[in-house]
């Protein structure tokens, strides 16, 4: 898969998934200058279509990283990373492949800005699971920064319960 194939799988799984909340994937947008003063472009831009008129518009800047193969995007991922930081909206850039250098890939792995994504051909939602190799593996950990941006609070809880607390005793 080329970076470009990944990019339009991951707009498909977050058009598929979350366009029907009320949202719209924008390909290739400029956002301002980057950290060396160059016209910056997001991959896709998420961009929420209504909101209540007491805020704004929410949006979520999204890069996509996809590397099979050792390659040149192990170099650029640091400056990705510092760029989005520099951002003045919400990012996150995700990431999938097995040709990432370890260093580069604990890097991501403990950066806030990244989320690991990999949508299966069913373009649905794939869930956390408890095996110790899962933290990086299908498309949760996006859907939880989505979430997070968006208030879809229902998307990290699923179908937890609110805690009912009974009154002890001994109070």
């Amino acid at each position: 898969m080329t970076g470009h194939e990944y990019k339009l799988k991951v707009a498909r799984y977050i058009a598929a998934v979350y366009g029907p909340r009320g949202i719209d994937l924008y390909d290739e947008v400029t956002v301002g200058t980057t950290i060396i003063g160059k016209p910056r472009r997001i991959d896709l831009l998420v961009l929420e279509r209504e909101h209540p008129a007491e805020r704004p518009r929410r949006a979520l800047a999204v890069e996509c990283k996809y590397q099979d193969t050792a390659g040149t995007v192990d170099e650029k991922i640091p400056y990705a990373l510092r760029d989005l930081e520099s951002l003045r909206m919400p990012a996150t850039i995700v990431y999938a492949g097995s040709g990432f250098s370890d260093g580069v890939l604990h890097l991501l792995k403990a950066s806030p800005l990244a989320a690991f994504c990999l949508p299966d051909g069913t373009l649905k939602p794939i869930a956390r699971t408890r095996t110790s190799d899962a933290i990086h593996a299908g498309t949760w950990q996006l859907d939880h920064v989505l979430a997070q941006t968006f208030s879809w609070w229902d998307v990290i809880l699923g179908d937890r319960r609110p805690l009912e607390l009974t009154p002890r005793s001994d109070e």
